[in-house]
């Protein structure tokens, strides 16, 4: 070995590995969330990983199904975390006919912003006729999530023993002491969601139907609040009236 080829190799003998070496930087991508549910992704390598310890009690790692049966203690299907029954037959004639047949334009609502729906209690109605009451039932997932204006909460429809669907309410609130009225809310619009997959109400997400009714029963009209004098347009059943503090007006323009 010549002297150069000695003197190289004991250079780089002595030399730091991270001469050599670099090691990959940590990016951990910190999302800041705000009251408004917006956040900022921010790249940092010194912002530590956020804790969460607390995840599973908020219910936002709901876990899954152990098997398609679910049977916890005492041989009893455990509706939290079961599959038990999906899919595994269609339910009778009879039944069916009840949870398909179609809508009485009567019983659909209009909400002012232009949206058609089906009040929750008749969703229940449908659901007795066609099970018949204690043949079925809304069996909680999850946790309840409470956040500054929003309670959510994970449901499974149970029919007859049998799993029929999942689908996740939500309810908003304005005050704390309005969570309890909000978690019932939350439930209701669960159930809705669920009814979806027995083809209850199904033309309420139907566009053609959706136009047709609107056409047919509904009217929209220009209406001013009595006291802001701010002027907007509102939908109605045609036969209605607007309720208290808004009133028709004949002109579009205003604050």
């Amino acid at each position: 070995m010549s002297s150069a080829t000695r003197r190289t190799f004991l250079t780089l003998a002595r030399a730091r590995p991270s001469q050599f070496f670099s090691r990959p930087l940590r990016i951990t991508a910190i999302r800041h969330y705000q009251n408004n549910d917006s956040y900022s992704s921010t790249p940092t390598s010194s912002t530590p990983l956020p804790d969460t310890h607390n995840i599973k009690d908020d219910g936002l790692n709901d876990e899954p199904a152990l098997s398609l049966e679910g049977e916890g203690q005492n041989g009893k299907t455990d509706w939290s975390r079961s599959f038990h029954g999906l899919s595994t037959e269609p339910f009778p004639k009879e039944v069916t006919d009840v949870l398909m047949e179609p809508l009485d334009p009567e019983d659909v609502e209009i909400k002012p912003d232009g949206i058609i729906y089906l009040p929750e209690i008749k969703y229940r109605r449908i659901l007795n006729r066609a099970f018949g009451p204690g043949g079925w039932g809304l069996a909680p997932r999850g946790e309840s999530i409470v956040t500054d204006k929003l309670v959510t909460r994970e449901y499974a429809l149970v029919c007859h023993g049998r799993l029929v669907s999942i689908a996740r309410g939500e309810q908003q609130y304005f005050d704390m002491n309005g969570i309890p009225t909000a978690t019932e809310g939350c439930k209701s619009n669960a159930l809705m969601r669920c009814c979806k997959d027995l083809g209850i109400a199904s033309d309420l997400w139907d566009p053609r139907f959706i136009r047709k009714f609107k056409k047919e029963y509904c009217e929209d009209k220009f209406v001013e609040h009595v006291t802001t004098k701010k002027k907007k347009k509102m939908w109605k059943r045609k036969g209605d009236t607007f309720e208290y503090p808004y009133k028709v007006t004949t002109s579009s323009f205003g604050n």
